[in-house]
This record gives structure tokens, C-alpha cells and sequence, in this order.
């Protein structure tokens, strides 16, 4: 190759290389915003500061300033009624955010923020300020929604999909940390689907600065739809230190919706007593993906309408598949009342669909729902050992020393061997026996019959449906 022609290639390799660092530099720029700016002005008209008062009893003393006994409790008690004040109720403030999600004045907070409150005002961008009415809260996701009147359009800002939020990108804070008034700072989606205590829980964790006053306030994407509402934040000092939590957008419409249109939630209920499916259960019960939810009760309701029973795994709801009971509790929660759903179980080796219609949970709540035992069927009276346990039938003399009522059936734990499998996995003495290999056990006898079934039949463990404090679960035992 002669030299003219290499330099030739060499000075278009240097193009083509230019070219791409150009490129890659604009992508960058496209990727990471200069500036916050244009974004903080677009959507900070629509979010508010949230100031309550409520009107609290005044201690009975000075006690509540300084300790019982304290050199200073003299002093601070002729202080109070050199004052007037003496033991007269006092008025408490609290500071959080919130945003406006219509002009019409429809404001969207945290339940904590404004629980127990008397008095709600709302302080704008502007500085006007309004008073708020309380339409509904939902302590479950921790959401209120309130309104204030205006003669003018308010300006508000829309609600995001919060399931295309990726984790890395970038997100936008907006509130009244520690009452310093409108603030904003920026940060990642540092993780999604976070659960912290709630049954309906679905937080993005973000390192966005949150902290105490945050509450209530937007999460917004760049292009300045709400993803989520700011709520927690994981602190061993009650400071910012990258850990927050808000609310997924995608839960928060849906709650929003209801208390706009009920002034309160309306959740689907399924009505059964669930636990995740371990590989132990899953294997005890022939099941060959560890997913779904198994079902420790079926008390009177929409599910024993529908057929369901203790023991079976719940694979798919509605056309979802089933993962585990968090995923379960959310999607039947998220589903109308009233609405006739097919529920795919897995039941002796097989799936079985059932058409069940969902109550509603805040009515089942409301009300405890009588179980439905079978009368007992006496067997025996000796203890046996086996599976590491100590078992004895149940009598009239164990049912009135555990609190059991008359209609309680099943074999008695009355010990367990600590160097045992049982004892590892939570079994006690007190413990009720009721089921095994998903029947009905009252003596010894059904007992033994069970676990030559489960032998006979290849299973390397047994599965046990255990009640303490009338609260079931099942466990899974090692068949020796």
C-alpha cells in the first residue's frame, strides 16, 4: 500500500473518531441536563406548603418541659401562671408539602401530614394563602387529598407513569424541608418496588435530598410529571443522608380517584389467609416453580363462596400471574369490588380455576370473619414423638388450659426438640396440629396415615398447617 494512501486512511479514521466524540458528547448532554432550572420554574406554582394546627391538652404541669423533681420545676410552673396560662389547651403546628393536581384546587399530601389537624392552610408560591377542606385520607398509603376554593385557576401539575421510571434516572424533589419554604433538589431513582411496612407499599427510594417538611411533596421526572409523593426517609438522625422514600405515582391516581369520588378507598377483597410458597412447601405439595400464595384459611366470604380451600396455592388472579403474597395483597387491592374474577389455584397435583366475586376490604375490616372449623374427632389420649415433636390429641381438660374454644380440633404440641427441624422453624409447645398433607387431622392416627402417604407417594417432606393464637401457617417437615 503505498504512503499517500495509508495517510489517507489515517486522516478518516481521525474523522470518523472526531465524529464520534462529538456524538458521544451530545448524547451525554442529552442524558445529563446543564441546569434544573427551567424545570423548578415550570413546576413550582403548583406546590404548596401545608402548615396544620391542632389544639392539644396542656400537660398538668410543668412535667412536660422539664422531669418530675427537676430543680427547675418551681420556676417554670410560677412562669405558666404568671403567664395565665396554667393547664388551658395550647394550639400545636406542624409544617409538610404537598402539590395541586387540578385548577379547580384538588391538593395531594401525605395522611401524616395533616392527621388529627383542625385547622389545614395552604400557603401558594405566590404567597397567597387558602384554607383546605379534607376530602379523604388513606393511612394504608399514607395519602390525603384535600381541596381549597379559588376564584382563579390554580396551577397544577399532571401525575407520571410510574412504572417507566428506570432506576438511574433522573428525578426532582420539590418542598418545605424543615419549614425553610419552596426548595428543590435533584437526584437518581435509586431502586423501585421498595416495600416498608404497608401491605400496598411500592416506594422509589431516591438520593434526592428529602427531609422532615418534604412530606407530601412532588417526585418529578424531567418532564415534569409526578412519579411519586415523597413520604420517608431512612436516617439514623432524622437528616437527609441519601435514603428516601416516595410513593409510586401508579398508586397514588388510584387512591387519589377514590377519595375524590368516595371520600374514601374502595379495595378489593379476596378473603383468604396467605403465605409465600417456600421451596420446602413447594416440594412438599408437588409444585414446580416456588411462586404464588398459598392459602392458610378460608373464612367466610367471597373465596369460600368461590370454592377455595385451605392448602391451595393461588397461581394467577384476574390474568396476572401470582409471585408471592406482596404481589398478590396489591393486585386483588387494585381490583373493583363487586367485579367476578378467575382465580387459577393449584390444588392435589393440578390447577383448578374458580370464579370468585371480590368484596370489599374496608367492610371486611370492619368486621371479624368467623372461621369454620369441623367438630373435632377424638382420638387416644398418649403423647407421641415424631417429626421432632411431641403430640397429644386434643381433650376438653387442653382445650380449657390453652383458651381453646369447644369447637377446636387437631393434635397438641406439647414439645418440641430444640435440636430439631421443627423447633428451627418456629414450632412451640401450644401449637395446634389441624392439617397434614392438606387433610384433616384430629388423632395420632390421621397423623401416621399422612406421612406413609407422603412416603408412598415420593415426598421428602410433609406439609403441616399449624395454628397459635387461632392464627394458621403452614410448615413443611423433613420425612426421615
Amino acid at each position: 500500500m503505498k504512503r499517500a494512501d495509508v495517510g489517507m486512511m489515517r486522516a478518516l479514521w481521525l474523522m470518523v473518531l472526531g465524529a464520534a466524540l462529538v456524538m458521544a458528547q451530545a448524547l451525554s448532554a442529552q442524558t445529563r441536563p446543564e441546569s434544573f432550572a427551567d424545570l423548578a420554574d415550570r413546576v413550582s406554582p403548583a406546590v404548596v406548603n401545608i402548615t396544620t394546627s391542632t389544639m392539644v391538652a396542656r400537660g398538668t404541669g410543668p412535667g412536660a418541659i422539664v422531669p418530675d423533681g427537676s430543680p427547675f420545676e418551681d420556676f417554670f410552673r410560677e412562669f405558666q401562671d404568671r403567664n395565665g396560662q396554667g393547664n388551658r389547651p395550647r394550639r400545636s403546628s406542624a409544617l409538610g408539602s404537598g402539590f395541586v393536581i387540578s385548577e379547580d384546587g384538588y391538593i395531594v399530601t401525605n395522611n401524616h401530614v395533616i392527621d388529627g389537624a383542625d385547622e389545614v392552610i395552604i400557603e401558594f408560591f405566590s404567597g397567597r394563602e387558602l384554607e383546605a377542606k379534607v376530602i379523604g385520607t388513606d393511612p394504608k398509603t399514607d395519602i390525603a387529598l384535600l381541596k381549597v376554593e379559588s376564584d382563579e385557576p390554580l396551577p397544577f401539575v399532571p401525575f407520571g407513569d410510574s412504572d417507566t421510571a428506570r432506576v438511574g434516572d433522573w428525578v426532582l424533589a420539590v418542598g418545605n424541608p424543615l419549614g425553610q419554604g419552596f426548595s428543590v433538589s435533584a437526584g437518581i431513582v435509586s431502586q423501585r418496588n421498595r416495600a416498608l411496612q404497608g401491605a400496598y407499599d411500592d416506594y422509589i427510594q431516591t438520593d434526592a435530598a428529602i427531609n422532615r417538611g418534604n412530606s407530601g411533596g412532588p417526585l418529578f421526572n424531567m418532564e415534569g410529571a409526578v412519579v411519586g409523593v415523597n413520604t420517608a426517609i431512612l436516617s439514623p438522625n432524622g437528616g437527609s443522608i441519601g435514603i428516601g422514600f416516595s410513593m409510586a405515582s401508579n398508586v397514588v391516581t388510584r387512591v387519589v380517584d377514590q377519595l375524590r369520588d368516595f371520600g374514601e378507598t374502595r379495595r378489593g377483597w379476596l378473603g383468604v389467609r396467605i403465605q409465600d410458597v417456600t421451596d420446602d412447601v413447594a416440594e412438599a405439595i408437588g409444585l414446580e416453580k416456588t411462586a404464588g400464595a398459598l392459602v392458610t384459611d378460608v373464612p367466610e366470604g367471597p373465596s369460600k363462596e368461590g370454592g377455595m380451600l385451605a392448602g391451595d396455592v393461588i397461581m394467577s388472579f384476574d390474568g396476572v400471574e401470582v409471585e408471592d403474597t406482596r404481589g398478590l395483597v396489591r393486585t386483588v387491592g387494585n381490583a373493583d369490588v363487586g367485579k367476578t374474577v378467575r382465580v387459577i389455584v393449584f390444588r392435589e397435583g393440578k390447577t383448578q380455576t374458580l370464579k370468585i366475586t371480590l368484596g370489599r376490604r374496608e367492610d371486611a375490616e370492619s368486621t371479624d370473619a368467623p372461621m369454620d372449623d369441623d367438630a373435632p374427632e377424638e382420638g387416644g389420649v398418649k403423647e407421641v414423638e415424631m417429626m421432632g415433636l411431641t403430640l397429644a390429641p386434643l381433650t376438653d381438660e387442653l382445650r380449657e388450659q390453652l383458651e381453646l374454644g369447644s369447637d377446636a380440633n387437631g393434635l397438641v404440641v406439647t414439645d418440641v426438640n430444640e435440636e430439631a427441624e421443627a423447633f428451627e422453624k418456629g414450632l412451640r409447645a401450644g401449637d395446634i396440629l389441624t392439617e397434614a398433607g392438606q387433610q384433616k387431622v384430629s388423632s395420632v392416627a390421621d397423623l401416621e396415615a399422612q406421612i406413609a402417604a407422603a412416603k408412598e407417594g415420593g415426598r421428602k417432606s410433609l406439609l403441616l398447617l399449624v395454628r397459635r393464637g387461632g392464627e394458621p401457617r403452614f410448615v413443611a417437615l423433613t420425612l426421615e
